[in-house]
């Protein structure tokens, strides 16, 4: 009575990988690995060094032009997003600002409305008879 063991077979994981991400570079690694590839004498030490880093050709050569439109422009990272606009910022704190003075402009008329029914209520006069006041 030999038994007979079923194959057995690997599953495939079932776990969902994440998503891979981009990777983002310092200014000052982008230098150091420059000031490298600069120090190379062959293609083959520099094709060691984009080895033993894990980076592209491309990258080099990216961060190459970078580095000829200005060290500062070229190797700082770039904000990302839609750019702000000094006068979009402006008109819109100006905007805010006019709202709430709409609001407290209507507070206060509502109070004055508030102030003449109750003088009429009480028979006050509402308009004072200064000599200096516009008719």
């Amino acid at each position: 009575m030999s038994q007979t063991v079923p194959p057995t077979t690997t599953l495939p994981d079932p776990e969902v990988r994440p998503k891979a991400k981009h990777r983002h570079f310092t200014a000052e690694y982008k230098k150091r690995i420059l000031d490298e590839a600069d120090a190379c004498t062959t293609s083959t030490q520099r094709g060691a060094l984009v080895r033993r880093e894990g980076l592209y050709s491309s990258h080099l050569h990216k961060w190459r032009q970078q580095r000829a439109q200005g060290i500062l422009d070229g190797l700082t990272p770039k904000k990302r997003g839609v750019k702000s606009d000094p006068l979009a910022l402006e008109n819109a704190r100006l905007h805010r600002e006019n709202q709430r003075l709409e609001q407290q402009l209507a507070r206060a008329e509502m109070i004055i409305e508030v102030q003449k029914k109750i003088s009429l209520l009480l028979g006050l006069p509402t308009e004072p008879n200064l000599p200096n006041a516009p008719k």
